[in-house]
Parts: structure tokens; C-alpha cells; sequence
């Protein structure tokens, strides 16, 4: 990965711009919500079923919202808006059954691939990637 440096704005949470690519369908930009207590990237099912993803059973888990069915998938997803953007093939994420919850983006990969900055009083989010 290169030298990249992301800023976000945020007023209430710390989202961030993806987009979502299987096959030959593509998702437009949607604001995810950074998670800093889960482990991978969540989708809700509508998600999931607008790009056609092939889904394997991954058990269920239970969250502040009550108990949930999650499948595994794998697909590439964009981080980032028009030049900016930094991508990550065949990526592998799990998809809630639950239609009620915003796209979550775990610790794995983005905790791994940058060092993320808060910077409430300017409403900021700022991504900085880590040498290899």
C-alpha cells in the first residue's frame, strides 16, 4: 500500500465513503459506519442481494440489537471518493440477515492497513497508512 492519507468530515459518527464491487455490479457510495468493537466489515442483507453475492452459512452472533444470522462473502470494496480512494480485492465480509443495520467496517482490514485519528473539535476522521 502507498503513502495514503484520508480526511473525512463527520458530525455525529465516524463514517467513511465505500463502495462495493462483485462481478459486474457495483453499489454507489455508502457511508460506513467505522466500528471500532467489531472484528470484520458487516452488510446488511439488501446489500448483499443488490450485487448477487454467493453467501456460505457463518453461524450467529449476538449484538447490541439482539441475535443475528451472519454469512460469509467475498467481494472488493473502494474506500474513499473520486481520485482518493484506496481498494481491496476479494476482500472477505459478512453479511447480517438483519435489514436494520448500517454498513460496519471492523477492525480487519482498516484498523490493520492505517493509523486512524479522531479530531472531534474539527469534526474530522483521518486515515494515515502504515509503511509496510
Amino acid at each position: 500500500m502507498t503513502n495514503i492519507k484520508f480526511i473525512f468530515d463527520y458530525f455525529r459518527y465516524p463514517v467513511i465513503p465505500v463502495k462495493f464491487h462483485y462481478k459486474d455490479k457495483e453499489t454507489p457510495i455508502i457511508d460506513a459506519l467505522l466500528d471500532s468493537g467489531g472484528d470484520f466489515i458487516v452488510i446488511p442483507m439488501p446489500i448483499a442481494s443488490y450485487l448477487g453475492l454467493k453467501l456460505k452459512k457463518a453461524g450467529s452472533v449476538d449484538t447490541a440489537g439482539g441475535t443475528t444470522s451472519l454469512f460469509k462473502a467475498t467481494l472488493s470494496m473502494i474506500i474513499g471518493k473520486k481520485k482518493d480512494t484506496a481498494t481491496y480485492h476479494n476482500i472477505q465480509i459478512h453479511v447480517s440477515d438483519r435489514n436494520d443495520i448500517p454498513v460496519l467496517l471492523g477492525r480487519h482490514p482498516i484498523f490493520e492497513d492505517y493509523e486512524i485519528t479522531f479530531k472531534k473539535q474539527n469534526n474530522q476522521l483521518i486515515l494515515k497508512s502504515i509503511a509496510p
